[in-house]
């Protein structure tokens, strides 16, 4: 069973995002809602795929790519954003996450991805 973390500021989009995880049988270790938390978490948990928003407010999602990267640099990391900005791309493009999902983030791609891991 592939295990991950999910972190977003927004509640209510970590709730349906875990809801669906465990519906294609992932098991959801941790929640968080800012980049320290995902970092905190990265550790206690170890997860298989971390599911990374970037922008949310104090710590972001960079702050959080940037030191798992530090932690692990094989980790999986699968960034979730709607921010579609060139400053952003080029950012990405350093800290270089597995994947990137454009939000409204298509399950079906998601659910492709996950098999392959």
């Amino acid at each position: 069973m592939i295990t991950a973390i999910v972190v977003d500021d927004d509640v209510d989009t970590v709730d349906v995002f875990c809801d669906y995880l465990q519906i294609v049988n992932v098991k959801v270790l941790g929640r968080g809602h800012n980049g320290k938390a995902a970092v905190e978490l990265y550790q206690k948990y170890n997860p298989d795929v971390v599911f990374l928003d970037l922008m949310m407010p104090d710590y972001d999602g960079f702050y959080a790519l940037e030191n798992i990267r530090k932690i692990n640099p094989a980790a999986k990391i699968i960034v979730v954003t709607a921010d579609l900005r060139g400053d952003t791309a080029e950012r990405l493009k350093v800290l270089k996450p597995t994947e990137v999902f454009i939000k409204p983030y298509d399950i079906n791609k998601i659910s492709e991805l996950l098999r392959k891991i």
